[in-house]
């Protein structure tokens, strides 16, 4: 991005303690690192340590049941939840259950742990999916727009209600519906690159469903304008303004790492290859959504990566950028 723009973009600090439950994922040690860069106390509460050592605490949480993690959230200055089985998996019936328990149990017990603190905690980042719209093939989706159909719909439904229940009075709710974050070290993106690399980073089906993305840095610049700007409120899609189709996402991802040309898959290849090969769902290839944050273009809000080429270009061919200070 070019230093003018760059020199726009200037994001309040947090400040304090900052709990993130569930954070010993890939987005949740990504935002841990950006706020312990920026001197704030970070504890991370989740059911395993984290794989990578840095300026945090760990508490061991099952996700379900109160505990002394919860004292950690007595005057701390944020609360941020990313709790939640992956969806990178078959389908099963137990897997379904899962994904949908272990969101809305987890966020059932932070707001009761929240509601015996002396003092209101100040704010509560809650992470939600952009899939809550569905798999519209053409629409453009806002927040505005209607919830889709199916499980990933259901489950953020049901996720988003449970913390609109939890949140207790005098705390600030912001919820996050999160798109696909590209992080070279972490994340989905990570499968997609091997595949090129091996020759088969070619579309999808027809490859027109809709890729809806944000790039890691920017995604911790949201956490952090949900966590200091008191303005902010609500439900926000976290999207880039430039979401793209499955066969163009792969066209540059392919440019980007030098590989000319990749063997696009037929919908019956994608099918065999996500049961048999990838243990994976098939229809989060086969299907996407197209995702622009009407809220955060009218609150002002500039992306660093606001188009796909750059962001791609930043993961994997400029490696030595400076550390930025949002």
């Amino acid at each position: 991005m070019c230093k003018c723009v760059d020199d726009m973009i200037e994001d309040a600090r947090p400040t304090g303690r900052i709990v993130i439950a569930g954070g010993t994922g890939f987005l949740g040690l990504n935002l841990a690192r950006h706020l312990a860069e920026r001197d704030c106390d970070v504890v991370l509460i989740s059911r395993h340590a984290p794989a990578a050592l840095g300026k945090w605490r760990h508490l061991v949480w099952d996700g379900r049941t109160l505990g002394a993690w919860a004292e950690q959230l007595e005057g701390s200055s944020a609360l941020v939840n990313l709790v939640g089985r992956t969806v990178d998996c078959i389908k099963t019936p137990d897997h379904c259950d899962e994904i949908l328990r272990s969101r809305v149990e987890a966020t059932r017990v932070l707001g009761e742990a929240l509601e015996k603190l002396h003092q209101p905690i100040p704010v509560w980042v809650q992470m939600s999916t952009a899939h809550i719209y569905g798999d519209p093939p053409e629409v453009v989706c806002n927040e505005n727009s209607a919830f889709g159909y199916g499980l990933a719909p259901y489950v953020g439904r049901a996720w988003e209600a449970a913390h609109s229940a939890a949140v207790p009075s005098g705390t600030r709710q912001v919820t996050l519906r999160t798109s696909f974050v590209l992080g070279r070290d972490g994340g989905a993106l990570r499968r997609l690159v091997r595949l090129v690399r091996w020759g088969l980073g070619g579309k999808a089906g027809d490859g027109r469903q809709g890729i809806s993305w944000i790039h890691e840095r920017d995604m911790n610049r949201l956490f952090v304008r949900a966590i200091a700007e008191r303005s902010m409120s609500g439900a926000y899609l976290a999207t880039a303004p430039n979401p793209v189709s499955n066969a163009e996402f792969m066209r540059e991802l392919r440019r980007v790492l030098g590989v000319p040309v990749g063997l696009p898959a037929a919908r019956w290849q994608v099918h065999l290859g996500a049961a048999l090969f990838l243990r994976t769902d098939p229809e989060l290839a086969l299907y996407g959504r197209y995702c622009v944050s009407r809220r955060l273009s009218e609150e002002g809000f500039l992306f660093e990566f606001p188009e796909l080429p750059g962001a791609l270009r930043d993961l994997f061919q400029h490696r030595s950028h400076r550390p930025t200070s949002r």
